[in-house]
């Protein structure tokens, strides 16, 4: 088949490498759709202490069963299913308690598992017991449920941050993670919804999200207008979806009294450390969380709300490529030309 290789930093190299092979606890998957995803670019350019080349990396995958083993019982041949990233090792505290993103082997496909830029994936037996692995209809594209993954994501986020009815929220940077949590937001309650963005491009895809406001980063002061926004008082949540420490020191500045701030975007390595005064923390008695990952119960929850057009995936999918082309893609990815950057194993 053929797969991307991950060989070493600045290393992906097309290749044609072995099937897999079912064996009687494994499954086979054909690889309809992958996206790309900003750790896929961490790991081309740094590396992962996860990740020992040579290895196949992706794990926004969606697919179909072709062959499954006298075992399996979880799936079988012809099902259509998404895969998530965290893979629960089933043993420890966090994975018995259900928060297996907490775990500290911290399997991932795409990681220590072979991942999707392939033709062909085996679902190994820990990966079919305990791991993101969910069915969806014939409603719903391959492209649609390979983006179950992140949307996952925003479902722990929003989790984290005690998000309900009738809650104000802001969310700073309007990637595809940005405008999937307007929808989210609304479908767990939210009455308004603020969204805040800098690169004018994304902003045009996100306003067909119908958030309540949207503010230009560039232009405005955030952290005033969302106060306005609010009556004076803040929003009841912020989330930081993008990778910028100036905007987790504005989510602190903004946030209501008994607010929660959720710290979803990840860091540079050469980011600054976050400058707070933490009288504010103290004095508005606010909540600073982070949330990275998730866990299965989350992504079955992400395909249903696809499925049911409650979050809408399709408007983010600007790019698709044959893998073939998977270095178009990721310089796509790189320079930020579209949103969702999807690749065709198949084609």
């Amino acid at each position: 088949m053929l797969a991307a290789v991950y060989e070493g930093p600045d290393q992906l190299n097309l290749k044609t490498v072995s099937d897999p092979q079912v064996t009687d606890d494994s499954a086979i998957l054909r690889v309809e759709s992958v996206a790309v995803c900003g750790s896929d670019l961490r790991i081309l350019h740094h590396g992962n202490p996860r990740v020992v080349p040579p290895a196949i990396i992706g794990h926004e995958i969606a697919g179909v069963v072709v062959a499954a083993g006298r075992s399996v019982t979880r799936v079988k041949e012809g099902d259509r299913v998404a895969l998530g990233a965290d893979v629960p090792c089933g043993q420890c505290r966090w994975c018995r308690d259900g928060l297996g993103n907490n775990c500290a082997v911290n399997y991932a496909i795409g990681y220590q598992i072979p991942g999707g830029f392939a033709q062909y994936m085996r679902l190994p037996r820990l990966v079919l017991e305990e791991g993101p692995v969910t069915p969806f209809s014939n409603s719903v594209s391959f492209d649609e449920a390979a983006l179950a993954e992140p949307l996952a994501c925003a479902i722990n986020g929003l989790e984290l941050a005690l998000m309900g009815l009738g809650k104000s929220v802001a969310i700073i940077g309007l990637g595809p993670i940005g405008c999937m949590m307007i929808d989210l937001a609304r479908v767990m309650g939210a009455t308004r919804v603020i969204a805040a963005q800098r690169s004018k491009l994304r902003m045009e895809i996100a306003k067909t999200y119908g958030a309540d406001v949207y503010i230009a980063t560039e232009e405005e002061d955030v952290v005033a207008r969302c106060r306005e926004e609010t009556g004076g008082e803040g929003p009841d949540i912020v989330v930081t979806t993008c990778g910028s420490v100036e905007a987790h020191e504005q989510a602190i500045a903004m946030v209501a009294h008994r607010g929660c701030v959720n710290l979803f975007g990840g860091l540079g390595k050469d980011a600054r450390p976050m400058s707070v005064l933490s009288n504010t923390i103290h004095y508005k008695e606010c909540f600073v969380t982070g949330s990275h990952g998730s866990v299965p119960r989350q992504h079955e929850l992400a395909v249903r709300l696809i499925e049911n057009k409650m979050v809408r995936v399709s408007p983010l999918i600007t790019h698709t490529f044959p893998l073939s082309k998977i270095h178009d893609a990721f310089q796509t990815m790189e320079t930020r030309a579209g949103m969702k950057i999807v690749v065709h194993p198949q084609e």
